[in-house]
């Protein structure tokens, strides 16, 4: 159909990351990570990722997010910050804005906000 760059995360098996919260977790307070990490489980907060983030089918995020590259499976309500890319699948839901360089929005997700979209200085 289309060719996404910088997806190769879709692909990441679950030792791929070094954190992951699941699905029996339910974590309130404010996550500051430096390495990929995935939320199957819910979160509510704020979450700064150095690193590129996963939320899994069944999660539940109530938080702000800031991290390279987001992907969305499950449910976010939250203002998203990505530096290179946000990807809201099918079965994804995001209620918040969306800054990012880079958004993909697959059919069947459901969006609800603005998107705003920044260039990156340092791609070509």
């Amino acid at each position: 159909m289309f060719d996404v760059k910088d997806t190769d995360f879709f692909d990441l098996e679950d030792d791929a990351f070094d954190t992951i919260v699941e699905d029996d977790i339910s974590f309130t307070g404010n996550i500051k990570i430096k390495k990929t990490f995935m939320i199957r489980g819910k979160v509510n907060g704020n979450i700064d990722s150095e690193g590129d983030l996963v939320i899994d089918t069944d999660a539940i995020v109530n938080a702000n997010i800031t991290a390279e590259r987001v992907l969305i499976r499950g449910q976010v309500k939250g203002n998203v910050i990505g530096n290179k890319l946000i990807f809201v699948t099918a079965s994804g839901t995001l209620d918040g804005d969306i800054t990012t360089g880079k958004v993909v929005l697959e059919p069947g997700c459901t969006f609800t906000g603005k998107c705003t979209m920044v260039k990156n200085e340092n791609e070509k």
